[in-house]
């Protein structure tokens, strides 16, 4: 897949980056390509090369219809989420790195729902904050809504989730 100058793409457990340029730097005796991404919620510059970017997981944010799947998985009950410690900051470290929205709903919900049984550890709450930070920052850098509208609607949703999974 390839990208444009000016783009905006989802890069795995960084968020949206813009493509500000396409460099060709050469590399010992060869001549490769470079995406020049900023990170928009650090402004930092991440060069990856062009030949890469599918495997490292580079993607175009969100579309409007990718938004109102995620919204309604947003809303839906998830999992169950395992006991162990270890197991869960293994599977939300990998949806994080995943580059999925999706995976990062999915960590959202299950560690807002474990914040309502007990105190988050530091890893976990970093977890949740990563996953927050994820989702709010792709929807709002794909135009599709405002800040302050999109946080209280995304608690909302989430906040369903948690009462339909102890429902079940």
């Amino acid at each position: 897949m390839e990208f444009s100058i000016g783009q905006k793409v989802a890069y795995p457990n960084q968020g949206v980056c813009l493509v500000e340029e396409i460099e060709r730097k050469k590399i010992g005796e060869r001549l490769m390509n470079f995406y020049a991404l900023r990170v928009l919620g650090d402004n930092s510059i991440i060069l990856v090369p062009t030949a890469n970017a599918e495997t490292v997981g580079i993607r175009p944010i969100i579309t409007s219809r990718q938004y109102q799947r995620l919204k309604n998985r947003l809303a839906a009950d998830f999992g169950e989420v395992s006991p162990d410690w270890k197991e869960r900051s293994r599977e939300f470290s990998g949806k994080l790195q995943s580059g999925d929205v999706f995976e990062a709903a999915d960590v959202l919900k299950k560690l807002t729902f474990l914040s309502h049984e007990k105190k988050l550890s530091f890893r976990e709450q970093s977890y949740l904050e990563k996953a927050r930070f994820l989702v709010v920052s792709e929807i709002i850098n794909a135009g599709l809504a405002k800040k302050a509208r999109i946080e209280n609607k995304i608690d909302k949703l989430v906040e369903n989730a948690c009462h339909k999974h102890l429902a079940v």
